[in-house]
């Protein structure tokens, strides 16, 4: 652990989530044997695991309410591919946590095949302690092989965290508690803010956002990347098409949605946007499915990948340009 902060061994939480698992060992890390004829794996930095270069994020269809057969589907489907990675969060779906209720689905038939990664959107331990114990009955599981703090996008995020009685003691109690794996943090809006979580705490994984718009506004692969690396971290790169924003093929809504307002069509093809994150150095990307059919296109993508030259990627960037306000949405503008 890093300098700064100072967590007791034994966090009393009034929680009731450290009792769902006692001290024993956790058991061995997931393998789906699809896996390693699918498609390139890597290793997910220092945690021992070799995770597929494409995984599959909890949003999208997996958090629509009351769309369990869709959502099951892709799940299941996903497994099949090979996927070995699955990403979701308390928050995804709303009050009905329908992302989790989905993948729970699936998890208790397969859990011991995808290392299963979810979030805590609440900055303190108690009530992430409640939301942890949640997410594993809803997940059908016993422990998560990673718990990360979400969308930590603010200094106000960072105190609250890391002040006593914090979010970071409730992921220090449950790994001791052997019901989390792995610690990790996430966000896509301030690079310099994860900055600083890295330097006073030792995550384990890193989940950011980063595409081929990413130069124009609070770079991520400018500063923060690169110190994710030099800490040998699992690194997850997350918001490759910007929820379909940066495509060509995307339509703008007839109503301005919550992600702000767009002009048009994006510049990038899924391929292309896709090669542009894997060109990076990142672990794995999760992207969000609608259809198992856009979920067969991009492991095909990832079974295909050879990666970019750093002139293709320049030609990449520079295309993104006149769109990078509606492929950076999630990124502070102020």
């Amino acid at each position: 652990m890093a300098a700064g902060l100072v967590v007791p061994a034994a966090i009393q939480a009034e929680s009731g989530a450290e009792a769902m698992h006692g001290a024993g060992e956790l058991p061995v890390l997931p393998r789906n044997v699809a896996t390693a004829t699918s498609m390139a794996t890597r290793n997910l930095g220092k945690t021992g695991y070799k995770v597929g270069i494409f995984s599959l994020g909890g949003q999208a269809a997996l958090e629509q309410p009351k769309n369990e057969e869709v959502a099951v589907a892709i799940v299941e489907r996903a497994i099949d591919l090979g996927i070995n990675y699955i990403d979701t969060a308390a928050q995804y779906g709303g009050e009905g946590r329908w992302s989790q209720k989905n993948i729970g689905q699936v998890m208790k038939r397969r859990r011991k095949e995808v290392y299963l990664a979810s979030k805590t959107h609440d900055h303190t331990r108690d009530g992430s302690l409640r939301l942890l114990e949640e997410s594993l009955k809803l997940l059908n599981t016993d422990h998560l092989d990673a718990w990360q703090l979400l969308h930590v996008s603010s200094q106000a995020d960072v105190d609250q965290i890391f002040a006593k009685g914090g979010a970071i003691e409730a992921l220090q109690r449950a790994k001791e508690q052997k019901m989390v794996r792995f610690a990790g943090v996430t966000g896509h809006a301030e690079p310099g803010v994860l900055m600083q979580c890295l330097e006073r705490y030792s995550f384990d994984t890193i989940l950011m956002a980063l595409n081929a718009a990413d130069k124009y506004q609070k770079s991520f692969a400018e500063k923060l990347l690169p110190m994710a690396v030099e800490k040998q971290m699992g690194i997850i790169g997350m918001k490759i098409p910007a929820r379909g924003r940066i495509l060509a093929s995307w339509q703008p809504p007839a109503k301005s949605s919550w992600e702000g307002p767009a002009t048009g069509p994006g510049v990038l093809w899924m391929k292309e946007a896709l090669y542009f994150t894997l060109s990076h150095p990142v672990s794995t990307v999760i992207v969000g499915c609608d259809t198992v059919a856009q979920l067969e296109e991009s492991v095909q993508l990832a079974r295909e990948f050879t990666p970019l030259t750093n002139e293709q990627m320049v030609v990449m960037e520079k295309k993104t340009e006149p769109i990078a306000k509606q492929a950076l949405f999630f990124r502070n503008w102020s």
